[in-house]
């Protein structure tokens, strides 16, 4: 009887060790299957390095987008410049510079000369030019040639015009003219255009 209550009790021990172990052994499968759901959560996360090509693939959308309209002001800019040229002036220039002493009632030299008296008073020139011009300023730069040279007077009219025109100058003297050669040049918009040569002797 003790033999069996002895062996009894090894029996119950070896028992609850063998329990004791297989709730030992539960404990340790549960962490060991942790690691392969741990290993499972990076699956999500590759998955979420997806979005990157899409991010790429709009890139070249929002280059694409951007280029248009770049290209688009270009032509217009070309187009506005085109206008511009022909507005400026269409063969405007100087024709011929006629000088005389009386002009008719539309402000034109009547008879040119090229001599005058010393006691002339008035000296007329107009300017014919042909062209048009949304508008220009012809100058008349009255020079005594004799001597050093110098000059008389210097006189501005602003012009525009769509076909021929005259625009006459006139330079004055109260007193006698000295007696010489002289000069009358003609620029439009400060560029030399024309010249007249002119002298004032005695009759």
């Amino acid at each position: 009887m003790k033999l069996s209550a002895r062996s009894a009790a090894l029996y119950s021990v070896t028992f609850a060790g063998l329990l004791a172990l297989s709730a030992c052994g539960k404990n340790e499968q549960q962490p060991a299957n942790q690691p392969a759901a741990s290993s499972t959560a990076p699956a999500p996360a590759s998955t979420a390095a997806k979005p990157a090509p899409s991010a790429t693939a709009a890139a070249p959308a929002s280059t694409g987008t951007a280029a248009a309209p770049a290209a688009t002001p270009a032509p217009a800019s070309t187009a506005a410049a085109t206008p511009a040229a022909p507005a400026a002036a269409e063969g405007f220039q100087v024709s011929t510079v006629t000088l005389g002493d009386v002009v008719t009632n539309d402000h034109k030299v009547k008879k040119e000369v090229t001599t005058f008296s010393p006691s002339q008073k008035t000296i007329y020139a107009s300017v014919d030019t042909t062209g048009s011009t949304p508008g220009a300023t012809i100058n008349a730069k009255w020079s005594y040639l004799e001597g050093n040279g110098q000059v008389v007077t210097s006189t501005s009219q602003s012009i525009i015009a769509d076909g021929p025109a005259t625009t006459t100058f006139r330079v004055q003297n109260p007193n006698l003219w000295p007696e010489g050669k002289y000069k009358v040049d003609i620029s439009v918009d400060g560029k030399q255009a024309a010249s007249k040569n002119f002298e004032v002797k005695k009759s």
